[in-house]
C-alpha cells in the first residue's frame, strides 16, 4: 500500500502539501482505510519514513571492514532511491528539526561492529555514532539533501566514477586509526 503514498508524500510536496485524496485515488484505498490503519496523514508519513529506511537498510550491505565501500554504496543507493533524502529532508524542515531522525536501535549492530573494529585497531577512536553519522553525510553529499549539488541517474557514468573514488579515499582517510 505505501508504493503511492511514497511517491506524494516523498515527492515535491512533502506531507503538508501531500493531499489524502490524490493518495487515497493513487492507491485505490478510501480515506476511511487510511485513517483506520495509519491515523492520521503523519502517521502515514511515518510509515513511508519507516519503509524507506528499511528498504535503505536492506538494500546497502553494511560492513564494517569496509566502510569506503559502504559509503559508496550509500552514494549509489541516493542515485537510485533519491526519494529518502527528499523524506528526511520534510522531516527536519516540518516535524524534527534537530537530533537524530531515526532510531538507534535499528542501528546498534552497526554500533556494535564499528566499536569492535575501533578495538582491534583498524578504526579511527572516537563515537562509534557520530562517526557513522559522518560517513552517511559524505555518502550524502551528492544527494537531494545537498545545499550544493544532486545528482542525478542520468549523469554521465565517468561523473559518477570519479565521485566514487573521492568518496572511497575520503572515507578510507577519515576512519583510519
Amino acid at each position: 500500500m505505501l508504493g503511492a503514498e511514497r511517491e506524494h508524500l516523498g515527492g515535491a510536496r512533502g506531507p503538508s502539501g501531500a493531499r489524502i485524496d490524490r493518495i487515497t485515488a493513487a492507491s485505490g484505498a478510501n480515506k476511511a482505510q487510511l485513517y483506520a490503519y495509519f491515523g492520521s496523514k503523519e502517521g502515514l508519513f511515518d510509515a513511508v519514513i519507516a519503509d524507506r529506511v528499511d528498504t535503505s537498510t536492506e538494500g546497502v550491505a553494511f560492513d564494517a571492514d569496509d566502510l569506503p565501500g559502504w559509503a559508496v554504496r550509500l552514494y549509489d543507493h541516493n542515485l537510485q532511491f533519491p526519494e529518502l533524502a527528499r523524506l528526511i529532508a520534510w522531516t527536519r524542515l516540518g516535524r524534527q528539526p534537530a537530533g537524530r531522525w531515526f532510531d538507534g536501535a535499528r542501528h546498534e549492530s552497526k554500533l556494535a561492529a564499528v566499536e569492535a573494529e575501533q578495538a582491534a585497531g583498524r578504526v579511527r577512536a572516537g563515537d562509534p555514532a557520530d562517526l557513522l553519522i559522518l560517513l552517511i553525510g559524505m555518502a550524502s553529499a551528492w544527494s537531494p539533501a545537498s545545499s550544493v549539488y544532486t545528482a542525478t541517474a542520468g549523469e554521465p557514468s565517468g561523473d559518477h566514477h570519479r565521485r566514487r573514488e573521492l568518496l572511497r579515499e575520503s572515507v578510507a582517510r577519515t576512519v583510519m586509526p
